[in-house]
């Protein structure tokens, strides 16, 4: 039990004095009509995780607008320069992602859509700019598969523009 207790003291201690964001993606809001939130914490000056959580507000039939519908996204990112302001970075993530598939309707002229649920894994690459005051915009963009169902979409996007506050 001690064991355990100080295991779970330290990380709460490291987390507590590492920097962190938390981000809007202001791109997807503007454009499909979707919220996606993100947060990201710092293990160290060049690399970070975090998750994401995508909402899609965009009704069924739309013009445009991603497959799916919620998509939770862990990621890791690895920064190539520790420049203060401007950072490059690779990204690996998990999008556990759940929606609607259309499907044509065999009996009739209609379209009818099949509920999934799907796990893809993916990379990304994108750029970051932090101002002095904490203000950080990063744009990334980056592709996934989905691993385990056959009703879902081959593909995943993860596209972004996200303003967010480093504390």
């Amino acid at each position: 039990m001690k064991k355990l207790l100080l295991a779970f003291g330290l990380l709460i201690s490291s987390l507590s004095y590492a920097q962190q964001e938390i981000k809007l993606d202001i791109g997807d809001a503007l454009v499909i009509k979707s919220l996606e939130f993100s947060y990201e914490n710092y293990i160290t000056e060049t690399s970070s995780f975090g998750v994401s959580a995508l909402f899609n507000l965009a009704k069924q039939d739309a013009n445009f607008r991603y497959n799916e519908n919620t998509m939770i996204t862990p990621y890791y990112r690895n920064y190539f320069s520790k420049n203060d302001q401007w950072n490059f970075f690779g990204e690996a993530f998990l999008g556990i992602n759940a929606g609607k598939e259309e499907k044509p309707d065999n009996g009739g002229s209609g379209v009818s859509y099949d509920k999934y649920t799907d796990g893809a894994l993916g990379v990304a690459v994108g750029t970051k700019y932090i101002t002095e005051s904490g203000l950080t915009i990063d744009i990334h963009a980056g592709l996934g598969r989905n691993l385990f169902g056959s009703d879902s979409p081959t593909l995943v996007p993860r596209l972004g523009v996200n303003v967010g506050w480093r504390f």
